[in-house]
């Protein structure tokens, strides 16, 4: 079901310039599936396929956060973590524009522009972990430290536990 593939995005891009090894997993998907769906489908550990969220700071800025599929993203947390008062999820149809990725296919690496960047710590826990490869039907596989390679990350307690 799942297969190597040679079709390059942004995000593996991203990965080769920093000189990171990685693994991408495509899959047929005619829509945008769930973390936990993603994960069950390759037969990953739920937790080590982490999501990505963007957000907005009360003041504006805009912010990534990386959190295991199964979890929810705690959003005082998330506020803490980066300093702000607040954020609040970015609405689906603002990610385009803003990220250039949709809904289901956002990868934290090649986005318009970069954004701070934070992963629940819990992929500390992982030699490898997984994330949208910046397309639907796309997966990543890379440790933690070659994510870190390609794009200044930060690790915090994010989810709620």
């Amino acid at each position: 079901m799942s297969k190597k593939t040679d079709l390059k995005t942004n995000a593996m891009r991203e990965l080769e310039r920093a000189k990171v090894p990685y693994e991408s997993r495509t899959f047929e998907c005619p829509e945008a599936l769930s973390g936990v769906e993603v994960a069950d489908l390759l037969g990953l550990d739920r937790d080590r396929v982490f999501k990505t969220l963007v957000t907005v700071g009360k003041t504006g800025e805009h912010y990534v956060f990386m959190v295991p599929v199964a979890e929810e993203l705690d959003l005082k947390k998330a506020a803490e973590a980066v300093g702000e008062k607040s954020v609040s999820m970015v609405k689906s149809k603002e990610l385009l524009g803003l990220t250039g990725y949709v809904h289901g296919g956002c990868s934290p690496l090649g986005m318009k522009k970069l954004f701070r960047t934070t992963i629940d710590e819990t992929a500390q826990l992982f030699d490898r972990i997984a994330f949208s490869g910046g397309r639907i039907g796309c997966q990543i596989e890379t440790s933690v430290e070659g994510l870190a390679q390609a794009i200044p990350v930060q690790m915090a307690d994010l989810t709620r536990r």
